[in-house]
């Protein structure tokens, strides 16, 4: 087989994949969940297998351990952050007339400094920029909640995913080496080497990342709370589930906190304990949760991970949310190896002398 029709047959069978998950997006939502538990569950199975426990074994109760855990979120804690949730948009137009009241002269003070024309030009780009942004985030969420939290969805979700898990999970290493044994022979090497870069990015990603966002959801909620902040405990929580992006999350959350604990104490002792647990907790992140979690091995850039979950949520709804991030890695290690090889290659042509100029003193005969 010819380069050319090894391109080409790559290209339809990426093109056919693409295709069939459009076309079956509205099934495959708890197939692609139990596919990403079972992942996220395979190290532990592989130490208790290690230790002599039957992978069967293993599997059954890791499977219900994780449900089990889950069940306790969804009937606890879910009610708990949807009612402060609820509560939380209730009052945030008094927060804003708070702040407006407290904060809003010494806005104004700066605000008439600044030239007329200036603000208008910076007040019209920034409302426009907002519609845009409000805009596109609305279209995300419909798609999300129209196509992935419908009720037969749910019911999916409910029932089938924990089934797929188990059978994924316990015939994890039996799948990856029948997968192994199809590779094409030449390029099986190569093919390894780019699945193990990947593996390596979902790992940092998906474990790393997910364990510390949980962990500081949790310390930031609790932190929040003993501090006396209202709805603390679901600013905190949605501050650590959205630090998978790297500094947005913290910035979102600490304005949000700031905003309200202003709002609630005024400037005083207690608002210098909300900014204290934010400090603490970014802290505890940069020095200890990610580097011991996550390591410099992900290779997913912020920006590519909040263009792929837009986009992802944009076209497949929550299916293409869940899809995003694997995809962005699979995309990011391709892109990697395929510059690796151009710059071992002619088109490089990385063996050329220097030219005069290009750093290099010239000497002469």
């Amino acid at each position: 087989m010819t380069f050319r029709q090894q391109a080409r047959f790559w290209l339809v069978f990426t093109i056919g994949f693409f295709f069939l998950v459009w076309l079956f997006s509205s099934i495959l939502l708890p197939f692609v969940a139990g596919m990403a538990i079972a992942y996220f569950l395979d190290p532990l199975a592989d130490k208790l297998e290690a230790r002599g426990i039957s992978r069967t074994v293993a599997t059954s109760i890791i499977t219900a351990l994780f449900f089990l855990v889950f069940l306790f979120v969804l009937l606890l804690i879910v009610p708990m952050i949807g009612s402060q949730l609820a509560g939380f948009l209730e009052r945030l137009p008094g927060y804003v007339d708070t702040l407006q009241t407290n904060v809003g002269p010494y806005l104004q003070h700066i605000l008439d400094r600044v030239a007329p024309e200036t603000l208008q030009s910076v007040s019209d780009a920034i409302k426009g920029q907002t519609a845009n942004a409000l805009k596109w985030v609305g279209n995300v969420l419909t798609n999300v909640l129209s196509g992935g939290l419908a009720f037969l969805n749910f019911l999916s979700l409910l029932f089938i995913t924990p089934v797929v898990s188990f059978y994924l999970l316990r015939d994890w290493d039996k799948i990856v080496a029948k997968i192994d044994s199809y590779l094409p022979r030449r390029s099986a090497r190569d093919i390894r080497q780019c699945a193990r870069e990947i593996d390596d990015t979902l790992a940092g990603f998906v474990r790393g990342q997910s364990t510390v966002c949980m962990l500081l959801g949790l310390f930031y909620g609790l932190g929040l709370t003993l501090a006396g902040l209202e709805f603390g405990f679901v600013i905190g929580l949605m501050t650590g589930l959205v630090s998978f992006v790297p500094y947005f999350g913290m910035i979102a959350g600490f304005a949000v906190g700031f905003g309200v604990a202003l709002a609630q104490f005024g400037v005083g002792l207690d608002l210098g304990i909300v900014v204290i647990v934010f400090l603490i907790g970014q802290l505890l992140e940069g020095n200890f949760l990610t580097p011991k979690l996550v390591g410099d091995k992900v290779g997913l850039h912020a920006v590519w991970v909040m263009f792929a979950l837009l986009a992802g949520g944009a076209v497949f709804g929550l299916l293409g949310v869940m899809l995003a991030v694997p995809v962005a890695a699979v995309i990011g290690v391709l892109v990697r190896y395929g510059l690796r090889q151009y710059l071992d290659s002619r088109l490089y042509d990385h063996g050329s002398h220097p030219q005069e100029g290009d750093g290099v003193e010239s000497t002469e005969n």
